[in-house]
């Protein structure tokens, strides 16, 4: 794959658009092309300040209740339909508060998920992808102490195809977290570890598919766990439980 081609197939790369062929593709292109890699962090970064910027101007509480209480000004004082319809319209109103609450979630999940989404690609498409380049857990994990304000436990690695990479800081938002990155034959996988009481969004256990990248998520300990990748489910179901072993050591 050429310079040209890789560029303009870069926003479909980083939404995760491409077919997993050419996905793999382009991503051993930006590995081995510092041109094309500097252009892909900056495209994500755009992107990141572009969701920060509309998250902005997402209406106040004050300014909700204000409109309101307009709209409940101008109601009738009066019900000309009788208790019948005042029922109808109290089970309408909880009907479309827990539609309201369902959506929130789910956007602020899908808000979530796609910014790690950008760390993952942009994290894979730097020179430099981890702060601390080590395959030895005793090394990665005393690497963090000082630097986010938990501690966690990583996987006995042997007799297995995983392959620890090392780690860095990232952030969810304005929640500090960890970032490591596995290796699986040639796939990468992304594990975030964030404090569970800290981050805005609130998921579930099991397993998803964010646009081309398959991921799981659980909580455990008052932490939340996001593995990401490409790689297969199975591949992110079997790190997945090294990883809940390793929690509970």
């Amino acid at each position: 794959m050429d310079c040209e081609q890789c560029r303009s197939q870069l926003d479909a790369y980083l939404d995760g658009e491409l077919p997993a062929e050419q996905m793999s593709a382009l991503h051993a292109h930006l590995r081995t092309c510092s041109a094309c890699a500097a252009d892909a962090l900056s495209r994500v970064q755009l992107k990141r300040t572009i969701k920060t910027a509309g998250s902005r101007f997402a209406p106040s509480p004050e300014f909700r209740e204000k409109i309101e209480k307009k709209i409940g000004a101008r109601r009738p004082r009066k019900w000309g339909f009788g208790w019948a319809v005042a029922g109808a319209l109290a089970v309408v109103l909880l009907v479309g508060a827990l539609v309201s609450y369902l959506e929130t979630r789910n956007l602020r999940q899908q808000h979530a998920y796609s910014e790690l989404a950008d760390l993952h690609v942009g994290t894979l498409a730097s020179a430099n992808p981890v702060d601390v380049v080590s395959s030895d857990r005793h090394t990665v994990k005393p690497w963090f102490q000082g630097k986010i304000p938990f501690t966690f436990n990583l996987p006995e690695l042997q007799n297995t195809d995983f392959t620890l990479l090392g780690g860095r800081v990232t952030y969810l938002g304005q929640t500090p977290g960890a970032h490591l990155i596995y290796q699986i034959r040639k796939h990468q996988i992304s594990v975030f570890l964030f404090p569970e009481d800290l981050v805005s969004w609130r998921a579930g256990s099991g397993s998803a598919k964010e646009r081309a990248f398959n991921l799981e998520t659980w909580s455990q300990a008052g932490m939340r766990y996001v593995v990401f990748g490409d790689a297969s489910p199975e591949d992110l179901r079997n790190l997945s439980s090294l990883l809940k072993a390793a929690a509970q050591s």
